[in-house]
């Protein structure tokens, strides 16, 4: 089957240096941009990361230090894939939670323009989950009926996932062949920033998602205890997370 789309869709799959969003990052990347037609376009680059690689993450790609050395960074390579995704929207699998924060995270260290928030993302992973509770390579069995070879090279995790997203689309009658209603039904709740620590309430407040403030509208604790806002910008936040919540209290000094 072909996707619906209105403007080009990019799937995409990072290999990383560990788990933790502010601090891990890139090893690898491959992405595949599908044009309104079916046409595919591939970004794959392995990177090197300017930091050691975890041996937990090694273990799950096989992706080594020595592997990279002498690989490009980051820095250099990240304009083009801007280029490349500019005026897509995004999917992946697990994406939402991990890859698209990760990949934002990059983007803002060098200082180059690329605004999540202008784009639709799609994760298939919510889908599965909401559907059916698997990991990716029972997906790719349940959806595509075949062994998912390769596992955790960043290729063949977004060809997957590709795969695995047009099988659902197929599969659920309920699930329509459009990416605005495929990225309303990937979020469980809806972000301010990327890694989920401030979502909107049904006011459509920004309020807080973690600690002792959960629950409490941003703009109040801002207010309320300014000290809060420092200790979150020295933090171990993503800077992401630092960019929203520093737009909100701006946006709060100017209607003050």
């Amino acid at each position: 089957m072909e996707l619906n789309l209105k403007r080009p869709l990019a799937f995409f799959d990072l290999e990383t240096t560990g788990i933790n969003i502010a601090r891990d990052r890139i090893v690898e990347i491959s992405v595949v941009k599908i044009h309104p037609g079916g046409r595919e376009e591939w970004f794959t680059k392995r990177l090197n990361p300017g930091m050691p690689i975890s041996p937990q993450a090694s273990e799950v790609h096989g992706i080594t230090d020595d592997d990279v050395k002498d690989c490009p960074s980051f820095r250099e390579i990240g304009k083009n894939l801007a280029k490349f995704l500019e005026g897509c929207d995004l999917a992946g699998y697990n994406a939402i939670r991990f890859d698209i924060p990760l990949l934002a995270e990059e983007f803002l260290r060098e200082g180059i323009d690329f605004d999540i928030r202008k784009r639709k993302y799609i994760d298939v992973q919510v889908i599965f989950h909401k559907k059916e509770q698997r990991t990716l390579s029972a997906a790719y069995i349940f959806y595509c009926k075949r062994e998912l070879s390769n596992a955790h090279s960043a290729r063949a995790d977004t060809e997957a996932t590709y795969e695995i997203l047009k099988a659902q689309i197929q599969r659920y009658d309920d699930l329509e062949n459009d990416v605005d209603e495929l990225a309303k039904f990937s979020h469980y709740s809806k972000f301010a920033d990327l890694a989920g620590r401030i979502v909107y309430n049904s006011k459509g407040q920004e309020v807080f998602n973690f600690g002792k403030h959960k629950g409490k509208p941003v703009e109040e604790i801002l207010r309320n205890e300014p000290s809060y806002f420092a200790w979150m910008m020295e933090g171990d936040f993503p800077e992401y997370t630092k960019k929203v919540l520093t737009e909100i209290k701006l946006r709060a000094f100017n209607n003050g």
